[in-house]
């Protein structure tokens, strides 16, 4: 193969590429969540993510004090931890969403 020949095809593939790139980002799939949930949406499990903070241990939360927050439900132990939640989540929500 000749170099003009090359040349010409690498022109052609580079946009092409780019565009399929773009393209398939473009199309991500729309059910993705910014949080690790169940199939359910809650986030860590439904345990407390305020808990590993102020009781050093994982304690499941109860329903009654959830909380919508980021796309996930997130499930506390009290209505204290709730509030601290609610008052700063990006402290004791998990890095990368939990994942």
């Amino acid at each position: 193969m000749d170099t003009p020949n090359l040349y010409k095809r690498t022109v052609f593939i580079s946009p092409l590429l780019l565009f399929l790139f773009v393209a398939l980002a473009c199309t991500a799939p729309s059910s993705y969540s910014q949080v690790n949930v169940d199939d359910n949406g809650v986030a860590l499990k439904g345990y407390d993510p305020v808990a590993y903070f102020t009781m050093g241990k994982p304690v499941k939360g109860d329903e009654q004090f959830g909380y919508d927050w980021n796309g996930a439900r997130w499930l506390f132990a009290s209505q204290e931890h709730k509030n601290f939640f609610m008052a700063s989540p990006e402290k004791y929500a998990p890095q990368y969403g939990g994942y």
